[in-house]
């Protein structure tokens, strides 16, 4: 088991503005999965992937990946954990707009001991040629290319991608889904994808869906729709 998720809970706010945003959630993922955390505005979805990612804590309950438990990390070895370990793909893609498109995928490299090559990488991501531009020559298709690129180039063992095609037009979305899917073929990765898009749970190995704060289903896809093929 890879990633074991045991007793997460988490609230927000105190007294009558109290809000138990996840009130007990067990689950495991393997290794190599893509796993789509489902579920409406509210459910948890997001902030459960804000734990695993070490940007949040919880309010009691452990999560351990590998032979590590990220709450017996002080601050130093948790920032470590998220360098080495983990790439996030946001909404909002958080380009830096001063840097070109391959500047802006080299900072992630940066921060790893065992990178991609930069080259290789934009060339998989359709970007090679856009590598001089800066973000706001590009169309918010190929920004979110350049984000997937900076958080994959560090060859993290998980991908945390919070809505990667929420503020995307249909091709556009069905674009990035591929090309996650085929990062995660071709590298190994780990993908831990929060949607609140119901089709995109076809593609993935293993689907949660949360409401109200917890698991309402946790099962497997014995047949997988390739990214290509979904249809919304």
């Amino acid at each position: 088991m890879f990633i074991e998720i045991n007793g997460i809970k988490k609230h927000f706010g105190e007294g009558e503005s109290r809000v138990e945003v996840l009130k007990g959630i067990d689950a495991e993922i393997e290794k190599g999965e893509i796993c789509v955390l489902l579920g409406p505005s509210g459910s948890g979805k997001s902030t459960l992937l804000n734990i695993l990612g070490g940007i949040d804590s919880a309010d009691s309950g452990y999560i351990q990946i590998g032979s590590e438990r990220l709450e017996d990390m002080n601050e130093k070895s948790l920032t470590i954990y998220r360098r080495k370990h983990l790439g996030y793909i946001f909404q909002m893609y958080n380009l830096i707009p001063n840097l070109n498109i391959k500047e802006n995928v080299e900072v992630g490299a940066y921060l790893s001991d065992n990178p991609l090559n930069v080259d290789e990488l934009l060339k998989t991501l359709g970007l090679y040629e856009h590598r001089h531009k800066l973000p706001n020559q590009l169309s918010g298709g190929q920004q979110q290319r350049t984000a997937i690129g900076r958080a994959i180039v560090k060859n993290p063992d998980i991908l945390l991608c919070d809505e990667p095609t929420g503020a995307l037009d249909y091709n556009t979305s069905k674009e990035i889904l591929k090309l996650i899917e085929d990062l995660n073929q071709k590298y190994g990765s780990t993908v831990i994808m929060v949607t609140h898009n119901d089709a995109i749970k076809n593609m993935a190995d293993r689907v949660i869906k949360l409401r109200d704060g917890v698991i309402r289903k946790n099962y497997c896809n014995e047949i997988k729709t390739p990214a290509a093929e979904l249809d919304w």
